[in-house]
This record gives C-alpha cells, structure tokens and sequence, in this order.
C-alpha cells in the first residue's frame, strides 16, 4: 500500500507548494448546493457557543481556517467536522450553523473546515487538509469540550469524497502532513451524495470529469493517483460505520457508485446504511425527503451506540 500511494503522490508533490493558479475559464462545473437534513417541528433549537476563523494549518503559502459551533454546557459533546462540496475548486465553508439546526438538536458540536482548493494545490491537498482538521480537533479537545470517542467526518458532493477518505485512509499512508498524523479514531462517516471512485469520474460523461481531472491533474501517473484519492480503495473490515444519501437520478455524481460503495463495506462487514432518494438529484431535495433523511441518519446512529443518552 505504501509503495502504491508514494508512486502515485510522488509525481504530484512539486505541486503542491506552487503558486496559487485560478481555474481556466470555459470549465463547465456543477451548480453544487449544499442540502442540509430538515430540523422537525418537535425539536429543540440549540444555540451554540461560536469560535470564528481559527487557522488549524498553514500550507501552501496560505492560513486554513475552521469556525467550531460549540454546543453549550459543560459535558463533552460529540462533534460533526464537516467538509464543504464545490467539486474541489470552489465554495467555501458555511458562513453560520444556520443550515445545521438539526445536527445541533441532536447534541453535537460542529466544526467547519476550510482546506485548499484547485487553483491552490491540486490532489492529494484537500484530503491532507481533511486529516489535519481531524487531527486538530484530537488535539483541541479539551478546549471546545469535544467528546475525542465520537468523532464524525461529514460532507457533502465533493466534501462527501473529502470525509470518506479523512476517515477510512489507513494509519501508515504517504497522504498525511508530518504534523498532522495524530488522527483520532473517526466513530462515524456521513456521506451526502459523494465520489467514491475518482479514477471513473476521469473517462466518463458526468459534468465533474474536467473538475476531477483538473483536480488530480494530467500526468502520467493519473490513473494511480485517482485510485489512490478513491475510497473504494481503502475498503476493509474494522472501517467506522457509514451512512449515504445519494439521490438516483443524480446526474454529476453516479448514483452507482454510492451502491458500489455500500456492497464493498457489506462484504467485509461494515455497518453501513444507503438512504436512495427516489428521483432526488445533486442535493435537490424535498423539504419532506429532508425530514425523512434525518429520520434515518438518527436511526443509523442510534443502531451504532452514537446517540445514547442524548
């Protein structure tokens, strides 16, 4: 495993410290809306402790920021690290908890992550970025009362991509920063209508193939690096629990690999839970298709022992 990803991120990793370039113009990129699970009626609104622009990593010339949403009171607090999509080129981290309320409801403590996208430093960048923010929250738990036993990546579109791979990358891989390897043991993954399989993004007629591309890049050793950024790779017994959403007419991420994702962890025995929303596309969904994803994410936790006591 180790010879496969330095051959594959060897080739790359001039790049990563090269000046910031901005996407060409022309690119034809998905119009990748956030969607967030819908807060029911019966529940309670938190209004948590917020702790603005604190810079977890410098790299590349630039100073990584995330915002955690802190849930009140003084017991630990389980706490959700969420990675924003935009097809590794653009967005940004979301700018309040406004869209969160239920997560917030169910106890956790949030963190929203900022990490270095495209035009900054292609592949394996973002992903280096998502285990720092991990590590990072390891490292500060003491200060945000976080709850180190029940860490969970999440993501959406891309971050979805981002938060598989921050959680089921291996202990001993040539992907993480030298400072950022005290990973803590992720409890869970959400995954929303992510990429599990770069490497078919490369060649197929889906609109994130020239921003995959872009992201990984164009030279020789392509094909190995996309497989080592694709989760599919990293499938193995003893992986944390998964839960994914991905609608089936979903016509920038194939609805497919989401199956694919969920048949490898069945057959080595990860729990893992694929909420299809029927006819649902990138992240367009119903308000009512919203309030029956979250019934479904607080049964997924539940079956897991993450929402005891809460």
């Amino acid at each position: 495993m180790r010879s496969f990803l330095s051959l594959a991120i060897g080739l790359v990793a001039s790049t990563l410290v090269a000046p910031a370039q901005m996407p060409q113009p022309g690119l034809q990129h998905p119009p990748v809306t956030t969607e967030f699970i819908a807060l029911p009626d019966t529940a309670t609104r938190v209004t948590p402790i917020e702790h603005k622009n604190i810079t977890y990593l410098h790299a590349s010339g630039v100073d990584l920021q995330l915002d955690v949403y802190q849930q009140p009171g003084d017991k630990p607090a389980p706490v959700i690290v969420y990675f924003h999509g935009g097809a590794w080129w653009k967005n940004g981290r979301p700018r309040s908890a406004a869209g969160f309320h239920s997560l917030l409801s169910m106890g956790f403590s949030l963190v929203m992550v900022e990490y270095r996208l495209t035009g900054v430093a292609p592949a394996p960048a973002a992903i280096q970025d998502s285990r720092c923010a991990l590590s990072w929250v390891k490292k500060n738990a003491s200060a945000y009362n976080f709850d180190t036993n029940e860490i969970i990546a999440f993501g959406t579109s891309s971050g979805g991509h981002q938060a598989l791979m921050a959680g089921m990358l291996p202990a001993s891989n040539d992907v993480d920063l030298p400072q950022c390897k005290n990973q803590p043991k992720t409890a869970a993954i959400l995954d929303f209508y992510g990429i599990s399989d770069v490497s078919e993004l490369l060649h197929d007629g889906f609109t994130l193939k020239q921003s995959a591309s872009r992201w990984i890049g164009d030279g020789p050793n392509a094909i190995a690096l996309a497989k080592a950024m694709s989760p599919l790779t990293y499938i193995r017994a003893g992986l944390p629990p998964i839960f994914i959403v991905h609608g089936d007419s979903d016509p920038v991420v194939p609805y497919e690999q989401s199956q694919r994702l969920l048949g490898g962890l069945h057959a080595v025995q990860v729990p893992a839970t694929l909420f299809t929303v029927p006819g649902g596309e990138h992240g367009k969904f119903t308000q009512q298709q919203s309030l029956e994803i979250g019934e479904a994410l607080r049964r997924f936790l539940a079956e897991n022992h993450l929402l005891l006591a809460r």
